[in-house]
């Protein structure tokens, strides 16, 4: 894990550069805001910003920053008030973080907010995998067209907007009006279709039935 640190109290961030190191977690100082500004952000997992810098308010650093990354960002200032809190989350940061503060706290706030922008990311993906093709009324699996029936796309579509959710079985006959009965059978035919017809491009079972809660679509 490597974070930036964009700070122009090199005491201070040579504290915050040794406690995180105790942490596993690599830290590159910057003290010239201006220099931060052309840096390569993919080199990072998180930018640890404060706001009193020279020559630039470290806010306008945030907002330069989010035009051209989603990396996770964290505010570290003295300055307190509700409404640079307000602005600088407005402005694109994740977190803001008063100081003085103790240092667990900013390892928690890292490890925590780089979590789950990986597990965001990651779900992301997984969503690639399916997509609704709503021209064709079909759903493709790695670019596969599965050449769903109207009641099968119905479901999968449904399945898909709740992506990693459980979906009772009374929502997915509410928005599948092609679905004639409200017999769980019927349901649970369209639901094994729908795996037989992903089965050629992948053996996992995508679709998981939770007994008496519903359906939900996993990667």
């Amino acid at each position: 894990m490597k974070i930036l640190l964009i700070e122009d109290d090199l005491e201070f961030a040579q504290l915050i550069t040794d406690f995180l190191f105790t942490r596993s977690i690599k830290t590159d100082t910057c003290e010239d805001p201006f220099k931060a500004l052309v840096l390569n952000l993919n080199d990072y997992d998180l930018v640890l910003l404060d706001l009193g810098l020279p020559g630039i308010d470290g806010l306008e650093i945030c907002k330069e920053f989010r035009k051209k990354s989603k990396i996770p960002i964290i505010i570290s200032s003295a300055r307190n008030s509700t409404m640079d809190k307000v602005t600088g989350l407005q402005l694109g940061a994740d977190d803001y973080l008063p100081k003085p503060y103790d240092p667990d706290e900013l390892y928690a706030r890292i490890v925590s907010l780089i979590r789950r922008t990986k597990n965001f990311n990651d779900e992301k993906k997984s969503k690639k995998s399916f997509e609704i093709d709503e021209n064709s009324r079909d759903m493709k699996y790695l670019g596969n067209h599965l050449f769903l029936t109207e009641a099968e796309f119905e479901v999968a579509k449904e399945l898909i907007k709740n992506y990693g959710a459980i979906v009772s079985k009374e929502q997915l006959f509410y928005s599948s009006p092609s679905i004639t009965s409200s017999d769980g059978k019927s349901l649970e035919m369209i639901i094994s279709k729908i795996r037989q017809k992903i089965k050629p491009f992948s053996q996992t079972n995508h679709i998981v039935a939770l007994r008496g809660r519903g359906y939900r679509i996993v990667e």
